[in-house]
C-alpha cells in the first residue's frame, strides 16, 4: 500500500480557500497513492467556543468539503479521509468522511470518544468502526482521542486493518508525541498513518509531527519504523510505501 497522510492548517475566516488549498495537496499525492488522510476537522479548524460557532461551519456529509475533494479523489482512483463538522438535523459530530477512488462516499466515522473540547458542541459518534479494502490492502479509521480508548484499541486488535488512517487535531504538550502514540499501538499490526494540525489555534497549540509509523514486528511489539515525518510547522504531505508485515 502506497499511503498519503497531509499535515494541514485549518481557517474558518476562509473555508473555501483551505478546500482549495486541501484539494492540491491530495492531487500532489499522485495517481499511484492508494490512500491520503487529512487532519481532523481539516477545513475549519478545531476549537470552538460553543454549539452556535462548529454549527456555522457544519455541513452534511455531501457538503462543499466533499464537493471539493471528490473529484480530485474520483482523478487520482485514491481513497480520502478527512475531517469535518458533519451536521445531521440539530446534532453535530466530528466526522472523518471515507471517500472512494469513484468519487463516491463510502462512509462517514463519528468520533466515538470526545476530548473536552469537543464536548462544548459534539455528540459522542454512533457510526461504530469500520474496515476498508484498497486494491493493495485495508485500513480503518479513528479520530485523535479514540486512541486513547481502549474499547478503540480492542477492535483495531481484532480487525487487524493494514493501517490506521488518523484524522488528528494533537496539541502541543512540549513532548514528542511519537513514542506516546507507538505505545497506544502496542501489539497491533496496523501502520498508523497520522495526519496533525500545526501551531496556534487560540490560546492552544498543535504539535505537527505527523507521521507515517510502522510496527517492526522483527524487532518485537514495541519496536517501530518511522516511515516518514513531518515537523512541527506547516503544510507537509507524507507519502511512503507500507512493508508487507
Amino acid at each position: 500500500m502506497l499511503a498519503a497522510t497531509i499535515q494541514f492548517k485549518g481557517d474558518r475566516s476562509d473555508l473555501d480557500g483551505r478546500r482549495a488549498a486541501l484539494a492540491r495537496w491530495i492531487w500532489a499525492s499522485g495517481p499511484l497513492t492508494d490512500v491520503v488522510v487529512c487532519p481532523e476537522l481539516a477545513v475549519s479548524g478545531y476549537f470552538f467556543d460553543d454549539k452556535a460557532a462548529a454549527r456555522a461551519v457544519s455541513e452534511p456529509s455531501d457538503g462543499p468539503t466533499f464537493q471539493a475533494l471528490a473529484p480530485v479523489a474520483r482523478a487520482l482512483s485514491v481513497w480520502v479521509v478527512c475531517g469535518f463538522v458533519e451536521r445531521v438535523f440539530e446534532r453535530l459530530f466530528n466526522s472523518a468522511m471515507v471517500i472512494r477512488p469513484d468519487g463516491t462516499l463510502a462512509f462517514v466515522y463519528r468520533k466515538t470518544l470526545l476530548f473536552e473540547a469537543d464536548e462544548r458542541w459534539a455528540t459522542p459518534g454512533d457510526s461504530g468502526y469500520a474496515v476498508f479494502d484498497t486494491d493493495a490492502g485495508t485500513f480503518g479509521v479513528g479520530i485523535c482521542m479514540d486512541l486513547n480508548d481502549d474499547r478503540f484499541t480492542d477492535w483495531l486488535r481484532e480487525a487487524s486493518p493494514d493501517a490506521l488512517a488518523f484524522p488528528t487535531n494533537w496539541i502541543e504538550e512540549g513532548i514528542d508525541v511519537w513514542p506516546y502514540w507507538a505505545a497506544r499501538m502496542v501489539g497491533l499490526r496496523s501502520t498508523l498513518l497520522a495526519a496533525n494540525s500545526w501551531g496556534p489555534e487560540g490560546s492552544f497549540g498543535f504539535s505537527g509531527r505527523s507521521v507515517i509509523l510502522q510496527p517492526d514486528l522483527a524487532k518485537g511489539d514495541r519496536s517501530w519504523l518511522i516511515l516518514a515525518a513531518a515537523g512541527p510547522q506547516g503544510d507537509t504531505l507524507l507519502r511512503a510505501r507500507l512493508n508487507d508485515l
